[in-house]
């Protein structure tokens, strides 16, 4: 709280983002979280291929689909279109969900990193997308330690946001759901 010097009364101060001016991070950090993150979204689209194909099973059951023409079951989901746009989708959400809420995956939140905007806040489902197709599997971030002294990968560049190494005070503070800013 400010004191007015005129009539001495308390204005409320606007909160110091504590986000911004963080050090970027490095290639090492950005591999590790890379790596962590691909098992857990291995597991998560296992489980989404799993779901998707109990779907299509009870669909034939009941009559609406036939695999007639294909050998399988999975022969017919790796040319149904559907299929293949359901597992794109959840591959998808879940970096768009992760990065425009806290800016961090679980792998990120291991190795304490955030990706975010330069002023601190989260990035936007846009920039999540942009991110994630210019990533290139990860190779993009092979330009980060030619780009100095900002460290930026080439998906941060086409997304105009930035990675960043939290302490571990300000990476006990980001949730799910956002930020708590106490």
């Amino acid at each position: 709280m400010k004191k007015n010097k005129k009539n001495k009364t308390a204005t409320p101060s606007k909160p110091v983002n504590p986000f911004i001016g963080l050090p970027s991070a490095g290639l090492g950090r950005r591999l590790g979280a890379l790596i962590y993150d691909a098992l857990v979204v291995i597991a998560v689209m296992l489980f989404s291929a799993a779901l998707g194909a109990v779907v299509a099973i009870l669909l034939e059951k009941v009559g609406l689909i036939s695999t007639a023409g294909h050998v399988d079951m999975a022969a017919y989901l790796s040319h149904n279109i559907f299929y293949q746009l359901w597992i794109w989708f959840v591959f998808i959400s879940f970096y768009v969900f992760f990065w425009t809420r806290g800016g961090q995956t679980i792998g990120m939140r291991a190795w304490r990193l955030r990706v975010q905007n330069e002023d601190g806040s989260p990035i936007t489902k846009s920039q999540a997308v942009i991110r994630l197709a210019t990533a290139t599997c990860g190779l993009g971030n092979l330009f980060v330690p030619f780009n100095k002294p900002k460290h930026r990968s080439f998906q941060d560049h086409w997304a105009e946001c930035e990675v960043v190494v939290l302490t571990k005070e300000l990476n006990q503070r980001v949730t799910i759901k956002g930020i708590k800013w106490y």
